[in-house]
């Protein structure tokens, strides 16, 4: 009797956010640092995980009214501007970091004219209880998706129980606004050099998911944040979907050429799930 081919879940559609600054500490080394969030330890996947802020798609950010209420979507798809618009949301439920302006000012919205519209719409997104149209209409806004710089695109393995097809944006934080964690699905936050975050989990001080990791390798070539924008802008975005072999007692995750990726092969642990994943701290 023939076993029953176990189906492949769908990936759903997801962004994520790199959000940046130049580095606070005074780094030598480095003059770049990352936005990034601990998952909480009660979410069933990933959880305790050091990622970056992202989430799933929701219908409103595909909504056509968006189109006029976003700076720099003439040259976008529809496709590609609810991506970005979906980072821009993320961004400010998880982050309180919000890319837009006033409409027709081209500066965006300072700490000061932010505080009482995070009071007002923060926790009623993260809630499901209003949607980013909303938001827009209600406090005039136009969303800064010009700001928004693809990075990258990962596809999670079919081997994997939940799958995201989830697009990567690179984005500079606003120098006078401020990022902090939303406290129920991230627990933590930190601004953290690419390179550091990558020898913490080297370390065992911290967990970072495979797309995580490779993304932290290749940001950590920018060095600046002008350096990784003017990287990104060069760079095809090719889509990435590793997979899975073993041989010789041993695991280990490849992802294709010609993404921008040095090593293309990295050994995981020969025992437990492969923490394979972009792990999405919205729902």
């Amino acid at each position: 009797m023939t076993e029953a081919k176990k189906e492949v879940p769908a990936p759903r559609p997801a962004t994520t956010v790199l959000l940046l600054r130049p580095s606070q500490r005074g780094n030598p080394a480095s003059d770049l640092e990352v936005f990034m969030v601990v998952r909480h330890q009660q979410i069933d996947a990933f959880s305790g995980a050091l990622v970056f802020p992202g989430g799933k798609l929701e219908d409103a950010d595909g909504d056509k009214r968006l189109r006029a209420r976003s700076t720099g979507a003439a040259s976008l798809s529809d496709d590609e501007l609810k991506f970005r618009i979906a980072g821009i949301r993320e961004a400010f439920e998880e982050c309180g970091i919000l890319l837009a302006h006033k409409r027709g000012r081209k500066d965006l919205i300072g700490a000061a004219e932010l505080k009482p519209i995070e009071a007002r719409w923060r926790k009623k997104l993260g809630d499901d209880q209003a949607t980013i149209v909303d938001l827009v209409e209600a406090e005039d806004l136009e969303l800064a998706t010009e700001l928004m710089t693809p990075y990258a695109h990962w596809i999670t393995p079919t081997f994997a129980p939940k799958r995201f097809d989830t697009w990567f944006f690179l984005a500079e934080a606003p120098q006078d606004q401020v990022a902090l964690h939303d406290g129920s699905e991230s627990t933590d936050s930190v601004w953290i050099g690419p390179q550091a975050a990558i020898e913490e989990a080297k370390s065992g001080k911290r967990t970072l998911v495979h797309a995580t990791f490779k993304n932290l390798e290749l940001l950590a070539e920018g060095r600046t944040v002008a350096g990784a924008l003017e990287q990104a802008k060069k760079r095809k975005v090719v889509t990435v979907q590793p997979w899975l072999e073993q041989r010789d007692g041993k695991r280990f995750l490849h992802i294709p050429e010609g993404a921008g990726y040095r090593n293309l092969v990295r050994e995981i642990p020969a025992q437990g799930p492969p923490q394979t994943g972009v792990p999405q701290t919205g729902r």
